[in-house]
């Protein structure tokens, strides 16, 4: 009997055998990779994507300027003058270092910058200057305006919000339907009550004052009762009211940049302003101006 129990144990054996050795054949072949790799799998490398080109260029090639006063150096120079050789946007002088010769450099902003502001012009003279900027094919058109709105005869004849959204919405279709990739700084309005509150300690400043700068804010200058206040505040929140169309509409286009109130809480000093009318820039106001538009221009996409 125990001979044929080992008899009969002996295939058991060698049966385990032959399946321990195709078990151990099987996992070799997986482990040394002897079957081929399914095809297209592994071997080809991904071909990086190209970048795709930035909807804003920080160095455009030309640069056109439209708005008011101080974009026309009013009362930098002289009295009651324009000079637009130290406007913040497209000035040659050195002392202001203009967004134009900062971007283009001193000659390229003799041949390739043009300053179609106006004095005393309001939001609704805007798509008309556009209209003339555009015949120049500029890629960059600086805007600011908004303070002749506010600086009115009195609180009643400020620009109403909603003309003002408006004429600046058709200024900028009358830019797109002529340049659709021209690119646009929006620069906001300046606090008129700061301007207010440091030339009035000059009697010179406010002398001038009295020929019709800005009567809705700047007249009766020293007066500090309930009106005058109130009516202070007023121009005050119409400012405030005009900058937040002007970074609403901005923001519909995509190659528009406000420069997110930066003008507006810029603290103006004496050494700022006009030493003839004490409210306009003086040249290193306009210096000041021209600094805040290149570091707008120039900031890299977020």
């Amino acid at each position: 009997m125990e001979q044929a129990r080992r008899r009969r144990g002996r295939p058991s054996r060698a049966v385990l055998a032959v399946v321990t050795a195709a078990a151990l054949g099987v996992a070799g072949c997986d482990a040394v990779g002897d079957s081929p790799a399914p095809s297209g799998t592994g071997a080809r490398k991904e071909r990086p994507s190209p970048k795709p080109t930035p909807v804003w260029d920080t160095s455009p090639e030309s640069v056109a300027a439209v708005g008011d006063s101080i974009t026309r150096g009013f009362d930098a120079c002289g009295v009651l003058t324009d000079c637009p050789e130290v406007s913040w946007a497209t000035g040659g002088s050195e002392e202001v270092d203009s967004l134009a010769v900062r971007l283009l450099g001193r000659a390229g902003a003799d041949e390739r910058s043009w300053n179609y502001s106006v004095t005393g012009a309001r939001m609704a003279d805007l798509p008309g200057q556009m209209a003339r900027a555009v015949r120049r094919s500029p890629e960059l058109v600086a805007v600011m305006a908004g303070a002749n709105d506010a600086c009115r005869e009195t609180t009643s004849a400020m620009t109403p919000v909603a003309d003002f959204r408006a004429d600046f919405q058709e200024a900028m279709r009358t830019l797109r339907e002529a340049l659709p990739k021209a690119q646009v700084y929006v620069a906001s309005v300046p606090n008129l009550k700061r301007l207010w509150s440091q030339g009035r300690t000059n009697p010179l400043g406010k002398q001038v004052w009295k020929l019709g700068i800005c009567p809705s804010m700047l007249g009766d200058a020293d007066a500090l009762d309930a009106a005058a206040t109130l009516r202070r505040e007023t121009v005050q929140n119409r400012v405030e009211d005009y900058n937040e169309v002007l970074e609403e509409v901005c923001a519909e286009d995509r190659r528009c940049r406000f420069d997110g109130g930066a003008v507006y809480e810029y603290r103006f000093g004496t050494e700022q302003l006009s030493h003839w009318d004490w409210f306009h820039p003086s040249v290193d106001g306009q210096a000041e101006l021209a600094e805040i538009a290149y570091r707008t221009v120039t900031a890299k996409q977020p």
